[in-house]
């Protein structure tokens, strides 16, 4: 990496999106997917159950799921109550283990039992919501998106890529400044550079290298006791 570079590179977003772009993609020249699945079918139920709960515990409970039904026409006969039981660790289990259940019937249903590759009919199903949806035609279909969660949002806001007060305006201010083709393998590698470098309490927008070299000048928050 650069070891100094001056911030007069960057005034605009566009000069700090590009610094980002090429400083991440040398620091993580591979994206592996951070969720343990095997087909769109284990990754859809992985990204769903990630849901305010980490891809750690994910993959810890995934296992246990997955023995006993890997595939929508097994999971539509296993019971709400026992889908409940298994991924109760993950949080949210009364509605998520509901939306496992609904949305695996339908994809028997309506989809001769395989994800939808598009985004519109992936939102249709249960529990599924734009940002897992995206994840999904991503990481399982390679269409490029750019999943926004609260954490990227953050990161966003933190490196003035955006004054988007929400994950949609930010979303959309993301896929303007970086090229189309970057999308699926940037957006893990931001949620990779957040969690070892720059997480909501390690960093202020001062500590971690990116923030340093952006913006030099950038005073620590003081905190009051």
């Amino acid at each position: 990496m650069e070891k100094q570079v001056s911030h007069q590179l960057f005034k605009t977003r566009e000069q700090r999106a590009a610094y980002i772009d090429k400083y991440l993609a040398k620091l993580y020249p591979k994206t592996p997917v951070p969720l343990d699945h095997k087909d769109p079918y284990t990754l859809l139920i992985a990204v769903l159950l990630s849901a305010q709960c980490t891809d750690k515990r994910v993959n810890q409970i995934t296992p246990a799921l997955f023995e006993l039904a890997d595939t929508p026409e097994k999971m539509r006969w296993v019971s709400v109550d026992e889908i409940r039981k298994i991924i109760r660790p993950c949080g949210l289990s009364p509605r998520k283990s509901q939306a496992i259940s609904d949305l695996s019937k339908i994809l028997v249903a309506k989809y001769n039992s395989q994800v939808p590759d598009n985004q519109e009919d992936l939102e249709s199903l249960p529990g599924v919501g734009h940002k897992t949806a995206s994840v999904v035609m991503a990481q399982a279909f390679g269409v490029p998106s750019f999943p926004v969660d609260t954490h990227i949002h953050r990161l966003a806001q933190r490196w003035k890529l955006t004054s988007g007060k929400n994950v949609v305006q930010t979303e959309k201010d993301l896929k303007a400044l970086f090229p189309k083709n970057h999308w699926n393998a940037l957006h893990l590698r931001i949620i990779f550079y957040g969690r070892e470098f720059c997480t909501a309490r390690g960093c202020d927008g001062t500590t971690c290298p990116l923030c340093q070299t952006l913006f030099p000048g950038r005073r620590p928050v003081c905190t009051r006791k």
